[in-house]
């Protein structure tokens, strides 16, 4: 009879100990294991059904790029987001982990700037210009995980709607400051100034999580954690370039390969051509007219005057 490798009776040990702390008998799980069969790639990344979440509602071929960019788009804002969440929850912070995490949300970033080439050039304008009627009232707008990545970065007032953030800058209130957002006044209808349907929509499904995120994260959210913890660090000024890289990503650069898109399909007169949902994309994408900052404590007065007049870290 072969012997029995030492290590792996080690490790059977180990299982049994685990076990029986919840109780359980260990033989039971390895009958699980003799019998079950072996995990493919298919099976553990869903592909079959991944595969299966295109669902065109035109006939134009160039829908479904269309539709598997935005997929795309937001299972980068799902990486972002755990991230983020990993950062604000992490027991025991360390500058190392803080750095290392920041780092990684600045590659998917950089990754989603560049990415918006195939919005540009990767559909066919005709098409896209047909198709798009389709899809009304839906639109990139009602994304909520990137206004829950704001939230998760910066401190509320920094979100307020630049006419009104300086008469606020003292208001505690959380839904006070979410109810003032920059983005609500981007949809709204180009000739009348109403709420779309858009908006209607987006605030019926989003607005009460929004509210339960900006009450989490209040004390949790990036910028705070860099004070706490890491203000007076010895490395404070390599983190600052982190932190500032990752604002110019997301409310610079993120936002004028986005405007760069609309433009190209959209751009002819403010009149004849509105976006998906009617949102008022010439006022909204640009980042010089909105200019959301996340850590604005971390840009000079010439920096924030200049903001999103050109693509910069």
């Amino acid at each position: 009879m072969e012997a029995v490798d030492p290590e792996l009776l080690k490790q059977l040990k180990k299982l049994q100990e685990k076990y029986a702390v919840m109780g359980q008998d260990i033989s039971s799980y390895l009958d699980g294991l003799l019998y079950s069969d072996y995990l493919t790639y298919w099976e553990y990344i869903h592909l079959d059904t991944l595969l299966s979440l295109q669902t065109p509602k035109t006939p134009f071929p160039d829908e479904k790029v269309f539709i598997l960019y935005h997929q795309i788009t937001e299972l980068y804002f799902q990486l972002i987001l755990h991230e983020l969440k990993q950062i604000s929850f992490h027991e025991n912070l360390t500058e190392q982990f803080f750095k290392q995490r920041l780092n990684r949300v600045i590659m998917y970033f950089k990754h989603l700037s560049d990415s918006f080439e195939i919005m540009v050039d990767g559909l066919d304008k005709d098409q896209f210009l047909k198709f798009r009627m389709a899809l009304l009232p839906s639109s990139g707008f009602q994304s909520g995980q990137y206004r829950l990545i704001e939230i998760q970065s910066t401190d509320m007032i920094n979100l307020v709607s630049p006419g009104v953030r300086s008469s606020m800058e003292d208001e505690m209130d959380l839904k006070v400051l979410l109810d003032n957002s920059y983005w609500r006044s981007g949809a709204t209808e180009l000739a009348s100034g109403k709420r779309t349907l858009t908006l209607q929509q987006f605030e019926q499904k989003y607005m009460n999580t929004f509210l339960e995120n900006a009450i989490q994260f209040e004390r949790r959210n990036i910028w705070q954690l860099f004070k706490i913890h890491f203000y007076n660090s010895p490395d404070k000024e390599s983190i600052i370039q982190l932190l500032r890289t990752y604002d110019a990503l997301a409310n610079v650069h993120w936002r004028l390969a986005h405007l760069k898109a609309a433009a190209k399909y959209l751009f002819k007169d403010p009149d004849e051509i509105k976006a998906t949902g009617g949102t008022n994309w010439q006022k909204y994408l640009p980042p010089r007219y909105q200019r959301v900052i996340f850590f604005p404590e971390l840009w000079n007065e010439k920096e924030k005057e200049e903001w999103g007049k050109a693509a910069f870290v």
